[in-house]
């Protein structure tokens, strides 16, 4: 037990940290700013793709690896060592749409917009819609719910809903209520599929949504409403689900479908989210990490 203690004893103290430089000049504080950069967009792009997963998988078999080490298990850290480059050849295979994605991200982006956040935000930049977008939404939502007319509404928040929006038909115009209604209209263009809302904007239509593989759902629930839900729990947007069959107002957040709600619920619920500094909670924020999982499983099978 004591050899054990010393071997543990061994392999943290031999660990060093490099020394500060005694005069830091332009150039340290300017390497300092960019490498800040990356870590901070490397940990929002981890954030919102299943690297999260993979980051714990790759944590677990670090401390697997460390204790191995510690116990001089020579066979395991043999096959370890003879299996890291396939393993690092894997990882870039299977997340090659990730790192393509990401790489296109950063050259969409202007430099001037993330440098933002030292500026804080005005009044415009505090809410995500305005109040007349929030009352067009809820007056077509029960407008086209008295005529049964089904419908299905995406807000984004936080999470970009970019590559859903690409599934559709961009319109790029501003929202009121006539605009969702015609969409929806039957034997319309754009009435078959989702509308992503983008701040005051209707972004896109007919865009194709995740369906969600939660068992607990209603059996009476259809299409509309799965994928409704099934968007929520990847990503942090609210969908508004608007029955074809009942005429009821549904909404879903964070995987959690609310039916038949009257139209001061879903303002209320509206104006939760139409703050850009609305907190999420913690547990709808572990369900929508568990649905992304679970929705790329299902992809990639």
């Amino acid at each position: 037990m004591q050899d054990i203690i010393n071997r543990i004893k061994g392999f943290f103290f031999t660990f060093s940290f490099p020394k500060m430089p005694k005069n830091v000049g332009i150039i340290d504080l300017i390497q300092i700013i960019i490498i800040a950069w990356f870590v901070y967009h490397l940990i929002l792009w981890v954030k919102h793709t299943k690297a999260y997963q993979l980051l714990k998988g790759i944590l677990m078999v670090a401390v697997f690896i460390v204790i191995a080490n510690i116990l001089n298990m020579d066979a395991i850290l043999y096959l370890c060592k003879s299996l890291s480059v396939a393993a690092i050849t894997a990882v870039v295979i299977i997340f090659q749409p990730e790192l393509r994605r990401v790489l296109e991200q950063i050259g969409d982006k202007n430099l001037l917009d993330n440098l933002k956040i030292l500026g804080g935000t005005t009044d415009e930049e505090a809410v995500r819609f305005s109040d007349q977008t929030l009352n067009e939404i809820v007056r077509a939502s029960f407008e086209m719910g008295e005529v049964k007319t089904g419908a299905l509404i995406v807000i984004e928040q936080n999470i970009s809903l970019s590559d859903y929006e690409k599934t559709g038909i961009p319109v790029d115009a501003l929202l009121s209520g006539q605009l969702l209604i015609n969409i929806f209209e039957h034997n319309t263009p754009l009435h078959d599929g989702a509308v992503i809302v983008k701040g005051n904007r209707v972004a896109a239509a007919t865009c194709y949504l995740p369906l969600s593989d939660n068992m607990e759902l209603n059996k009476n629930l259809g299409t509309r409403h799965r994928a409704g839900v099934g968007i929520s729990e990847i990503t942090d947007s609210m969908t508004i689900i608007v029955s074809e069959e009942t005429g009821n107002v549904s909404y879903a957040v964070g995987g959690e479908l609310r039916v038949a709600v009257t139209p001061s619920e879903l303002r209320e619920q509206l104006h939760r989210i139409q703050k850009l500094s609305e907190k999420k909670e913690p547990n709808s924020r572990f369900r929508r990490w568990k649905g992304r999982v679970k929705h790329e499983k299902a992809a990639g099978k």
